[in-house]
């Protein structure tokens, strides 16, 4: 099986980690294609996502939403909890 990298993806869902619910989130927050994720900040797009929403999402979305962004910045396709060390040390700042 060939090493996912971000010239095989063409679609949000073919992100890793990315499925159906998140793609709808990342559709809310106006993504709709791979490339528009290029540079953003998770926490800024977990923010948006919480205030479009009314409620406040799980964080983990945030670790998604990090492992999403580093993908497509040309990181290693992970597990996206590979991230949640990172994102609750920020978080306690």
């Amino acid at each position: 099986m060939a090493k996912k990298t971000f010239k095989n993806v063409q679609e949000l869902g073919d992100l890793p980690n990315i499925g159906k619910s998140i793609t709808g989130d990342l559709n809310l927050l106006g993504i709709f294609k791979p490339e528009d994720l290029r540079g953003k900040d998770a926490y800024a797009l977990y923010n948006t996502l919480c205030s479009l929403t009314g409620k406040r999402q799980d964080p983990c979305v945030i670790d998604v939403f990090i492992s999403a962004i580093s993908f497509v910045d040309g990181g290693p396709a992970v597990p996206w909890w590979h991230f949640t060390d990172e994102r609750k040390a920020r978080l306690k700042k």
